[in-house]
C-alpha cells in the first residue's frame, strides 16, 4: 500500500490529479502503464494478470472474488 501511494502521489498532487478523483487517477496511471508497456515493448496484459496472481496469494479473499471479465471461462 505504502509503494502505491507513493507512485501515485506524483499524479495526485499534480494540477491534473487535483481536478480528477481518485478512480480517473488511476486509469490515467493505468493507460501511462499501458503506453510505457508498448514503448518499451512488453506485455502489459501479461504483466496485469501476474500482478493479479501476486496480490490473490498474498491477499486471499474473505468472500466470493468478483469475476472479472477476462477471466471468465471461453473468453
Amino acid at each position: 500500500m505504502r509503494r502505491a501511494n507513493a507512485a501515485l502521489e506524483t499524479y495526485t498532487l499534480s494540477g491534473e490529479g487535483w481536478r480528477h478523483g481518485p478512480s480517473e487517477t488511476l486509469r490515467q496511471v493505468l493507460a501511462d502503464l499501458m503506453r510505457w508497456c508498448a514503448d518499451t515493448q512488453r506485455d502489459f496484459d501479461a504483466a496485469l494478470d501476474e500482478a493479479r496472481a501476486r496480490y490473490a496469494t498474498q491477499n486471499p479473499p474473505l468472500t466470493e472474488p468478483r469475476t472479472h471479465p477476462r477471466s471468465r471461462p471461453g473468453s
